[in-house]
């Protein structure tokens, strides 16, 4: 059994933010696929995949959980490196090579909901009812409108901080490759 104390952090390594993601598969290329997410279509790279011609192959509408990270440029080119694809429909995950310096050493089970996503990283900002998540390489507004609470206020038991490490589940916004934002449907304090 693979916990959180087995594998490496992420989000202490300098490359690029782990993102997972999941939606519909819109088209297919060799080596890519757009992934509908709901609100938008995303590319997604699967560069070195240990796929022969005889490997199942996505098909259009195929849900899909994509376990990855963001590019360098990704708010640019808007796209994923994808380190393995969950496809639902035959409950089967495809990984990357494992010489591939993407590779992830942890799969993520992650329920096929369309445009929902998980990003985990501490808490540099609050501003009203929003976060600013510093995920390692990348900031992220959080808004916690959608939430039955608020986190960020003095009541209650989860009160959000600055230098907390939290995970924040929810949808990714219609600006999300543009302006990085995720509506927040639940937020876990990791560390306080």
């Amino acid at each position: 059994m693979i916990t959180m104390a087995d594998s490496p952090n992420p989000y202490k390594k300098p490359d690029d933010t782990w993102i997972s993601l999941s939606g519909k598969v819109a088209t297919v290329s060799p080596d890519t696929f757009k992934l509908d997410y709901g609100d938008g279509l995303v590319t997604v790279e699967m560069d070195d995949w240990d796929m022969d011609n005889d490997a199942y192959k996505l098909i259009e509408d195929d849900k899909v959980v994509v376990n990855g990270i963001v590019d360098d440029d990704m708010f640019e080119t808007t796209s994923i490196e994808a380190s393995s694809v969950y496809v639902e429909n035959i409950g089967t995950y495809f990984y990357a090579n494992p010489d591939d310096e993407e590779d992830m050493s942890v799969t993520v089970s992650t329920p096929i909901v369309t445009s929902r996503t998980i990003v985990q990283g501490t808490v540099s900002d609050i501003d009203g009812r929003e976060i600013r998540l510093n995920t390692g390489d990348r900031l992220i507004t959080v808004d916690t409108d959608e939430l039955g609470y608020n986190p960020l206020d003095n009541a209650g038991y989860q009160q959000i901080e600055e230098g907390d490490r939290i995970s924040a589940y929810g949808y990714v916004d219609n600006e999300f490759f543009d302006g990085r934002v995720i509506d927040a449907l639940s937020l876990v304090t990791l560390e306080e």
